[in-house]
């Protein structure tokens, strides 16, 4: 391996609590992770192991109980809703298992919403940026299809385009081939393979031990807990 990168995420002694009646729920337990720019790591563990909690304070969706949070070297842990928003849209590329594409939008619009939200780019930037997007996932003559129209692994492509238009720090990805046969669900992991390649920073979520091939680093969760790291 070459030298280190720069950290992306800095998370020191996370503690998440979730209410439960009147006690309180341990989900995640003094978690460390340093996560460097260009790493494709993947989260494993089962049900219940905290790994979508984990997922969902990286990507600003969950706030921390204890401890504290660097991302890009800016202390994030006490980021106001508005703020944590903002960040979302600007440095973070989600994909999910559930596609989340709009029905009464076209392919091209689904794409283009992160650019939407975030108000900077003309009308016509967004566009090119769609179609550019669209293009680099096989989908360029898709552009004003339905979204019904198309099958699982093309919607989730749109997603993946979608995770990509407003070109992010980090991109999210929580059981991003659950819903996908094995075979569409291999064509979606090498392009974010790929996208890796090209320098993109991932953390992935999964249960499937089969994926972990794609990472360049694999952490382990139980109760809340890392169990070990395994450096591919």
């Amino acid at each position: 391996m070459g030298e280190k990168k720069e950290p992306l995420v800095v998370l020191k002694n996370i503690n998440k609590y979730f209410p439960a009646g009147k006690e309180k729920l341990h989900v995640l337990k003094n978690l460390n992770l340093t996560i460097y720019q260009g790493e494709f790591i993947m989260v494993m563990g089962k049900s219940g192991s905290g790994k979508t909690t984990l997922m969902n304070i990286i990507g600003f969706l969950d706030r921390i109980s204890e401890g504290s949070y660097f991302f890009n070297q800016q202390d994030v842990s006490k980021l106001t809703e508005n703020k944590k928003s903002e960040f979302r849209n600007e440095y973070f590329g989600f994909i999910f298992q559930q596609f989340f594409l709009i029905n009464s939008l076209n392919v091209i619009q689904n794409v283009k919403l992160p650019c939407v939200y975030e108000k900077k780019k003309s009308g016509r930037e967004q566009n090119e940026l769609g179609k550019k997007y669209l293009a680099a996932v096989g989908l360029g003559d898709k552009a004003k299809s339905k979204v019904t129209e198309l099958s699982g692994g093309q919607q989730q492509r749109v997603a993946i385009a979608r995770s990509l238009i407003n070109d992010p720090l980090l991109i999210m990805a929580d059981e991003p081939t659950g819903a996908l046969d094995s075979e569409t669900g291999t064509e979606v992991m090498e392009m974010l393979k790929k996208l890796n390649q090209h320098g993109k920073t991932i953390v992935m979520v999964t249960h499937d031990k089969d994926l972990t091939r794609y990472a360049t680093r694999v952490v382990y969760m139980k109760d809340g807990r890392f169990l070990e790291e395994a450096i591919q």
